[in-house]
């Protein structure tokens, strides 16, 4: 199995790249750009499920009130000035009565970007702000990660356009904590029922309403499943967006992403969920006069969640197993060529908080049979695995559906498990689905396997704390989807939350790693480096190595020197 899909890295297509001059004359008068990637989004609704695809295409039609840029510095979008404790912006405070009587928290003061409107003319405000800020914070509403909302423990009006936000404790991240506004004025009635609220939004009722935007681009059409086509928002306040028309198109196998790019189909396969290394770096040696190719490290981390809800998973004994039976230095190398650095934890070498005093799992086949014969899981002479009742040491492993890479990674670690006797079976997903359901729902049996993509410094609350593990009774609230309870994480986690000095948080991140490799709640595999493969005619498109997305400054991009503005 291995050899088989490591033989997969050298089919390569031929195909004659038009000349430089032809591709350039295409670019005379273009007003349309068609994007293509590899997911569609479980929904639309920007407080609702963590996917990619979904983030990729809001950030053309929305924008935060802060972002990291593109150097890794966070700076205002939809605010007019970063409010920090050094400028006056923030201010600690100690609560002198109720609850909070006694403990120190913040008081931060937004203002609202001038111009900034929805797309059916009014005005955003803080109503919209208060609106999200009520939606996140509500325990049925069935968004993704709502400890940033239950720590606003109110927002206080100053005019249409500027507020304060009451923190109700100390946070390193205390800036990057606004509810980013939601149309109050549209969804309102959506959330009368608020456990019916991510069934009952006018983001997937009516996405084309343009009342639900306000960035450069409005939605203007949805095929489930196929494509999503955007239009010029006339409301936008900023540089007016070159491109009359972007269709984001769906094309599930990499593969077929790879034949219609090459074939005119799509002019832009985007780098955040597009051609897998391999591919790109086969299409740089076959098309080099045709494309522009980056290829671009950051905090993009694939790995494998275990659920520890599952009787065998829970012993550590078989993660760590499963984690010495496999040699990833190998995968990397032969995959990717060495491209996508073997992960031990889930904080990136490019991050300033990481840490190299962890555990690592070097490939050591006899030492993954000790472990599995220690926890009881004897060899038989089929070479399977067996308890003491007979039952046969079997595991699912799940991804989504047509990524070539991970259908690779998944065969080749079905293979090493295979040779310490765990049986392995193998199960794809559409992305929609299984984002929107199988992971976010922790409906995997076992394994699942997918990236995770992050900010600098990012607080791991969200996927690690006890408190974030989704349930049907906080309506799938939460991304710790392994359910990884550790009283000792949780302590560390809200001691950092409360550190404001780098310095002083460095120790706290070094802990937090060391436990994360020792138990195991997820199997690191790799950081990944997207490639982004250009037409030679687009400008302007600047990956930015973190979660933040390429599309946030959109209206940057434009074609070639000789094509003209419409």
């Amino acid at each position: 199995m291995i050899g088989t899909a490591l033989l997969l890295l050298t089919l390569l297509c031929a195909a004659a790249a038009p000349a430089l001059s032809e591709e350039k004359s295409r670019t005379k008068g273009r007003d349309g750009l068609t994007i293509g990637i590899t997911q569609f989004p479980s929904t639309f609704n920007p407080m609702i499920d963590s996917m990619l695809a979904k983030s990729y295409i809001l950030a053309m039609v929305r924008r935060p009130f802060v972002t990291f840029d593109r150097e890794w510095k966070l700076v205002c979008l939809l605010c007019e000035t970063l409010p920090t404790v050094e400028n006056g912006g923030a201010e600690v405070v100690t609560f002198d009565k109720g609850e909070l009587k006694g403990r120190k928290g913040l008081r931060i003061t937004w203002r609202i970007r001038k111009g900034a409107t929805w797309g059916d003319g009014r005005p955003v405000t803080v109503d919209d702000v208060v609106f999200a800020w009520k939606v996140g914070r509500h325990p049925q509403s069935g968004v993704a990660g709502r400890e940033p909302f239950l720590r606003t423990v109110a927002i206080e009006r100053i005019d249409d356009r500027t507020f304060v936000q009451v923190l109700d404790k100390l946070r390193y991240d205390y800036n990057q904590l606004v509810p980013d506004p939601m149309p109050a004025h549209l969804e309102t009635e959506a959330f009368s029922d608020p456990k019916e609220y991510r069934r009952r939004t006018a983001y997937d009722r009516d996405p084309a309403n343009p009342g639900l935007y306000y960035g450069p681009y409005r939605i203007a059409r949805i095929v489930s499943g196929s494509h999503v086509e955007l239009v010029p928002n006339g409301t936008w306040w900023g540089e007016k967006p070159f491109f009359g028309r972007i269709v984001v198109r769906v094309i599930g196998n990499t593969a077929a992403l790879e034949a219609n790019l090459r074939a005119g189909g799509i002019d832009y396969a985007a780098g955040e969920l597009g051609l897998s290394l391999d591919q790109a770096t086969g299409l740089r040696r076959r098309a080099k006069d045709r494309y522009r190719f980056v290829f671009k490290a950051g905090l993009i981390y694939e790995h494998i969640d275990f659920n520890l809800d599952n009787p065998i998973l829970k012993d550590r004994r078989v993660r760590r197993a499963l984690a010495h039976g496999m040699d990833r230095e190998l995968m990397s190398r032969q995959l990717f060529g060495g491209l996508q650095p073997v992960a031990h934890t889930n904080i990136s070498p490019l991050d300033r908080v990481a840490s190299k005093e962890v555990t690592t799992y070097p490939f050591d086949p006899k030492k993954a049979a000790a472990l599995l014969d220690a926890a009881g899981w004897k060899r038989r002479s089929d070479g399977w695995r067996y308890n003491a009742k007979g039952e046969r040491l079997s595991l699912s492993l799940m991804t989504t559906a047509g990524n070539r890479a991970r259908e690779q990674v998944m065969e080749i670690l079905q293979a090493y498990w295979r040779r310490i006797g765990i049986d392995i079976r193998l199960k794809t997903q559409p992305a929609r689905v299984y984002f929107g359901r199988t992971v976010t729902q922790r409906q995997f049996p076992a394994m699942a396997m997918y990236a995770w993509i992050s900010a600098p410094e990012s607080n791991p609350r969200g996927t690690l704390h006890s408190s974030e593990i989704p349930t049907a009774d906080n309506n799938w609230s939460g991304q710790n989807f392994p359910g990884f309870r550790n009283a000792e994480m949780d302590r560390l986690i809200e001691r950092l939350e409360v550190t404001l000095k780098l310095k002083d948080r460095v120790p706290i991140w070094k802990r937090i790693q060391q436990i994360y490799a020792a138990e195991l709640p997820v199997l690191p595999l790799y950081f990944r480096a997207n490639p982004y493969v250009f037409p030679r005619w687009l400008k302007g498109i600047r990956p930015t190595g973190h979660q933040f997305s390429t599309t946030l400054w959109v209206e940057d991009w434009h074609a070639g020197a000789d094509a003209k503005r419409q």
